[in-house]
Formats: structure tokens, sequence, C-alpha cells
């Protein structure tokens, strides 16, 4: 985890907007964490489509499972995400939703996750992650950011979620480069 505290519900709902009020989709949420994004992802697709919640922690993986048993909770590395989908028989995610704390992981694992991410995304999905205002001036942020923009050919920032310890703001990124 890279939080002092549990996202709030308003960082919750930014994050989740992507999300299509119908159909059937399949929404893969990367770092579950405590299920901050967990459960709002539950709430809006209000038992339609599926919901893949990866999380590496054990612990943290079981707590989910009891907590929301509407995701299919998979205690695995993120790294390994086109393997996870192919092991339950999806061929894309049309959503990709991180909580993962990109700007505490080293160059090579930001690669990683974001290649991981693009190659299970649909052409017409969308990527959310969130950063937290006071670490965007940070080298790890910056290169996360640079990274987002070379492989997805539109990044949007959200405005910032003032109403989350700390203030954070999220990164709405779609239409995976091949």
């Amino acid at each position: 985890m890279g939080a002092v505290a549990p996202s709030s519900h308003h960082l919750a709902r930014a994050v989740c907007s992507p999300l299509p009020e119908r159909g059937e989709p399949v929404v893969v949420e990367l770092g579950a964490g405590t299920g901050s994004f967990t459960g709002e992802i539950q709430r809006r697709l209000g038992g339609r489509g599926r919901h893949l919640a990866v999380e590496i922690d054990p612990v943290l993986a079981q707590h989910l499972r009891h907590r929301h048993p509407g995701a299919e909770v998979i205690q695995n590395d993120a790294v390994g995400l086109r393997q996870l989908l192919d092991e339950r028989g999806i061929d894309g995610a049309d959503v990709v939703i991180s909580g993962l704390p990109w700007a505490l992981f080293p160059p090579t694992t930001q690669r990683q996750l974001i290649e991981a991410t693009a190659h299970v995304l649909a052409a017409a999905g969308a990527f959310t992650a969130f950063t937290y205002l006071h670490a965007v001036p940070l080298a790890a942020a910056r290169r996360f950011r640079a990274l987002l923009a070379d492989r997805f050919e539109e990044v949007v920032p959200s405005r910032t979620v003032w109403r989350n310890t700390p203030p954070a703001f999220v990164l709405h990124a779609r239409r995976p480069r091949t």
C-alpha cells in the first residue's frame, strides 16, 4: 500500500467514472487493497458484467473476498495480467482501474504494468489511475505520466479531488497504442 489512509468515496467515484452504465463490461481492478474502489465498482455494476480484483497481498485479498463476494478476487501480481485473464477465458477488459502506488514503483515495474494493462484493454477501453497532488513533481510520477502519454492516445487529468487524504487527481487514459 502506498497511502496514509484509504481512498475517500469522492476519489472512488472519480476513478470509477468510466464504467459503462449498460451492458456486461469486464472491469479489472489493479491493486484492490482495502477495497475503496472495489465497493464503488460493485455498486456501479449492480450485478452486471464481470469484476476481477487483482491484489498481490494475501491478507488483503482474503479481506476483499469476504467483504465483496461479487468481485472475483485474484491474489497475484498484476504484471501477469494477460495470463490471469487467459486463465479465466477473458479476451480483454473494457475498463482497467488502478489503485496501485505508481509513484513508488521503479521504472521497470512501471513499464511492465503499463504494458500489461495496455495489452488487455479493449480498443475503446479506458484506464484510470490516480496520483496524489503532492507527488506530481516526483520523478517517478512524471515518468508514469510520460509512460501513459507514450502508450495511450489520450490522457486527461481530472480536477483535484480535495475531499481525499491527501488530495489527489485521476488520470483517464483511452485508446491504447498498438
